[in-house]
């Protein structure tokens, strides 16, 4: 059964490894260097930094968090370092261009990384024209998805009514919070998501999961079909 979007009025999607592809060398990159910032900071081997860093990110929400609350790191150091990486691995997404210019209704962006990452990555993709607005992590005041505080902050900033948003994450557990304050949610699954050891014990309960696709685009473009 096709779903209904009559009543979506704003779509807001994460950013990486959601408007493109999890299997994409981009995000790796990212990875590595937030491993290479922690084992440098904090004078670890790179094994320890990498079990710090998927420590955090289980129990924080981001690396980011549990850096800044355990060990007092600048954020804006950690960002700088960590989002330093090479665009160019990503391919432009004609489809995905073509899917968001039919979708009616505003579009936005809600990251855990920052605004200029997220700039890079939609001109790259070619899909800048699409969004009105960015929700990065300086806008939440660094206080990252799944906290429902940075929800609040989202839809007050930009004028969201939830009841009436549709919001596309690859990390079923940053819907949570979505569904909760009246969101209609779509799950982005990706087998060989970078972060799914790290996330399998949350694989049980997908009650806040409204949709479920393992291709962004085609699922843009059969609800625009209609």
């Amino acid at each position: 059964m096709q779903p209904d979007i009559s009543h979506i009025e704003s779509w807001v999607f994460d950013l990486d490894n959601t408007l493109y592809p999890a299997a994409s060398s981009l995000f790796p990159q990212i990875d590595i260097r937030m491993r290479r910032f922690i084992a440098d900071r904090l004078a670890l081997p790179m094994d320890e930094a990498f079990a710090l860093q998927k420590r955090y990110y289980r129990e924080f929400g981001t690396t980011l968090r549990g850096l800044m609350l355990m060990h007092r790191i600048e954020p804006e150091a950690f960002l700088s370092f960590v989002h330093d990486i090479d665009c160019t691995v990503l391919d432009a997404a004609p489809r995905l261009d073509v899917a968001l210019a039919t979708l009616p209704g505003r579009k936005l962006i809600f990251t855990n990384g920052s605004e200029r990452h997220a700039e890079n990555v939609l001109a790259r993709l070619g899909v800048t024209r699409h969004f009105e607005g960015i929700f990065d992590i300086r806008a939440a005041g660094f206080i990252p998805k799944p906290q429902p505080e940075c929800y609040r902050m989202m839809v007050t900033r930009h004028a969201v009514d939830p009841r009436s948003a549709l919001m596309v994450e690859d990390i079923h557990r940053n819907l949570a919070p979505a569904a909760a304050i009246g969101m209609t949610t779509l799950w982005v699954r990706e087998d060989n998501h970078p972060d799914s050891d790290v996330l399998k014990q949350d694989d049980a309960d997908l009650s806040h999961v409204h949709h479920i696709t393992d291709d962004l685009t085609a699922w843009l473009e059969r609800v625009t079909s209609r």
